[in-house]
């Protein structure tokens, strides 16, 4: 069965992009960046909010056609683009290009039956896909990777809510650029995590 991981990038002050939604200030090396190609392309499917995947999709296609990419850049363009996708939107043209379908709703029979006959991990993209992922207890894993900047203002990576969520600490890599990746497991009914049930 599949496992449903939200990966996102957060300053150290918590936001995932800046008031005017830059992400100029993420560190993203060759050693991070091949880091993220060596998971990523272990996943079985990104599922992406529209606004996520109209970034992603604007650029990656094109990417590794560029002269100036680097051999990550490149590598990851292909990832990117050859990895089944879902992108959750009420807007998008059903026949969304680069291997990708569009879903309307995040319905939770719908994903479960999803992660039921899947075997690799289900990548969610987007804060605000994940919020709804969150508000559904659909989430499996955090991996959040802090960036060692505080940006002052923006976005904060998760919504204000009166629900609490307790979390198991299952593992951290510090990256030579000073990013550090935390990975989270939910508690769940029973007090055991994920990985225990």
């Amino acid at each position: 069965m599949g496992k449903i991981v939200l990966s996102i990038s957060v300053s150290l002050d918590g936001y995932f992009e800046g008031p005017d939604r830059e992400i100029d200030w993420h560190l993203v090396d060759e050693e991070v960046h091949q880091h993220f190609n060596d998971r990523l392309s272990e996943a079985s499917a990104f599922l992406e909010g529209r606004v996520t995947y109209e970034l992603m999709a604007g650029y990656w296609p094109h990417a590794g056609k560029d002269p100036a990419a680097t051999p990550v850049e490149k590598e990851f363009a292909k990832i990117w683009t050859d990895m089944p996708k879902i992108a959750f939107s009420r807007t998008l043209d059903e026949h969304a290009r680069w291997n990708t379908v569009v879903w309307r709703d995040v319905d939770r029979e719908q994903i479960e039956a999803l992660k039921e006959r899947t075997d690799g991990d289900l990548v969610v993209g987007g804060p605000n896909l994940a919020a709804s992922f969150a508000a559904l207890d659909l989430i499996d894993e955090y991996r959040i990777y802090v960036h060692p900047v505080l940006i002052g203002r923006g976005r904060p990576l998760f919504p204000t809510t009166d629900e609490r969520t307790p979390l198991r600490l299952t593992g951290t890599h510090t990256f030579g650029n000073g990013v550090v990746q935390l990975r989270y497991e939910p508690v769940r009914a029973g007090g055991g995590s994920t990985d225990e049930g």
